[in-house]
């Protein structure tokens, strides 16, 4: 480079423009012919050695004294000088080195010769043009002239970057919200069973969709407020094929036949550093704002368990709608939630409303004495709020002639342990004690005991087995006897099982199957047996 710069007879100071390739202008431009985003113009290999990262970027310097490496013996020093001092437009790395004896590519030297252009063009239009000489101007004029391909090739590629991020800007959805999807295909039927309760059961393969748009908006970055767009076709068997409230799948439910509804719509917020609150619009779960303690299986139909009971504890599901939950955090081992939620809270009519109406108010400690076991202790008080209008499933008996007109205190203790990465234990047991107004009792027991295989077979899968009892009326008192009101007969047990398989990053599918042993708690009905296939879309 030396001899190149006494071939040209060109003076020190544009003999340091050839040499500047480490310019702060420069930093981000082109490395070489064919890449145009890497912030690093020249990758040397004793980078990695000197700890300089690609996106380190490069600090002006004011004396040539900055770089440590740069000598006043050094041949182009005096070049160095007048550029800093002179121009300005000289700039090292972050660790004090300029690195003057590193490779140069034609448009690295288009580069930093562009940037000094720029320097001289300011001083000139600054009235300091008389820090210009007339050799360097006419020297720089002829560079400009010998390098105008090169200065034109880097200009119409910046202006290519500079009209994207502009076209990005522009179609950008927003600053403040982001936009995610899921979207449910499944192929579902009733495979055996002929009757139930007197009903013939209807064995017709289905193709269920569930679509659901998130609307997620944070104005602090801490906060969220969530519109949920739904559009579904499938009813609950329970209404359509089975008739018993127990084994209704997970995904079914709220048919608008594909017309397009709010279906959910909260905002989250903190309050200080250890309390979360969840302001509840519509469709308002107690998963909102506490842990149901059955990782894994729990989910929103499109992943986790196929059903309804092997997704969470169903006194859960006495608590949905309109109003508020509080989650308080103690520590990484003890949190502390509450909730009030009211089914028909926008009705001002008798009975209704938010505090008249139908209700379901909790508690709930949680604890994680250890990483690998989580209990939750809850405490559910409901007014007419029943198991099966929201999913749970259960006998007609609990739904129906009890909760549907009872006050209930609802007790449950959930339990999760995961003795390794790829398997977990869990499960629960649930008591609620109803009351039917004006006339009598009656107790209703759930429990279940659920099994977890994290990345069975792939990471991102897995497997889930649930064996319980949906809820069931285990005693009554004789003023509910007299009134015609019984305990179930008999005992109906729920066996599922379900393999959700990874396909890629966003297509999930997941055959499953449910086994009730005695639907509806009576053994006078056939078994039933509900096969379904869930692929789910997520974007």
């Amino acid at each position: 480079m030396q001899k190149f710069c006494k071939y040209l007879l060109v003076s020190p100071v544009i003999c340091g423009v050839m040499l500047f390739v480490n310019t702060a202008t420069f930093a981000g431009e082109i490395s070489n012919t064919s890449e145009i985003n890497q912030p690093q113009v020249l990758a040397s290999p004793d980078r990695k050695a000197e700890n300089i990262a690609p996106d380190q970027t490069m600090a002006q310097v004011t004396s040539v004294s900055q770089f440590s490496d740069v000598q006043p013996t050094d041949w182009a020093f005096q070049a160095l000088q007048s550029l800093v001092e002179r121009y300005g437009c000289i700039a090292g790395y972050p660790n004090s080195t300029y690195r003057g004896n590193r490779a140069l590519t034609r448009y690295e030297f288009a580069a930093g010769l562009n940037a000094c252009l720029d320097r001289v063009n300011e001083l000139i239009a600054t009235a300091t043009g008389d820090l210009v000489n007339k050799q360097d101007l006419a020297t720089l004029q002829k560079l400009q002239q010998d390098f105008s391909a090169e200065l034109a090739t880097l200009r119409g590629r910046v202006d290519a970057v500079e009209a994207r991020a502009a076209e990005l800007e522009a179609n950008r959805f927003s600053t403040t919200t982001k936009l995610n999807g899921e979207v449910v295909v499944a192929l579902a039927d009733v495979i055996a069973g002929d009757t139930v309760n007197g009903q013939e059961v209807n064995q017709n393969t289905v193709l269920a969709d569930r679509v659901r748009l998130n609307l997620d908006t944070s104005f602090t970055g801490q906060d969220l407020l969530r519109t949920r767009l739904q559009a579904t076709n499938l009813d609950p068997f329970s209404q359509t094929a089975t008739f018993t409230p127990e084994g209704d799948l997970r995904f079914a439910g709220g048919n608008n036949n594909n017309g397009v509804v709010i279906d959910a719509l909260l905002y989250q917020f903190p309050l200080g550093k250890k309390t979360n609150i969840t302001l509840e619009a519509n469709a308002g779960a107690i998963d909102d704002f506490t842990n149901t303690v059955n990782p894994y299986l729990d989910g929103d139909g499109g992943t986790g368990a196929v059903s309804h009971f092997g997704t969470r504890n169903p006194i859960y599901y006495l608590v949905n709608g309109t109003g508020i939950g509080i989650k308080h955090e103690f520590s990484d081992r003890l949190e502390l939630s509450f909730g009030y939620l009211a089914n028909d809270a926008a009705n001002p009519q008798l009975g209704s409303g938010l505090f008249n109406g139908a209700y379901g108010a909790m508690g709930q400690l949680t604890v994680k004495p250890t990483n690998q076991i989580t209990l939750g202790l809850t405490y559910i008080n409901a007014y007419k709020n029943t198991f099966f209008a929201n999913g749970s499933g259960g006998s007609n008996n609990a739904n129906d002639n009890i909760l549907q007109n009872a006050t209930s205190n609802s007790y449950g203790i959930e339990a999760s342990f995961q003795p390794s990465s790829k398997f977990v234990i869990g499960g629960w047991a649930g008591l609620t004690k109803a009351r039917v107004l004006s006339v009598g009792d009656a107790d209703i027991w759930n429990y279940a005991v659920t099994l977890a295989f994290p990345d069975l077979g792939k990471t991102g899968n897995i497997a889930g087995i649930i064996v319980g009892m949906e809820p069931k009326v285990t005693g009554v008192s004789n003023s509910l006897i007299n009134a015609g009101i019984n305990k179930d007969p008999d005992t109906s047990y729920h066996i599922e099982g379900f393999y959700q398989y990874k396909l890629s990053d966003n297509i999930s599918i997941t055959p499953g199957v449910i086994w009730l042993t005695a639907p509806d708690h009576n053994n006078q009905n056939d078994d039933i047996v509900i096969g379904t296939v869930r692929t789910t879309f997520t974007f």
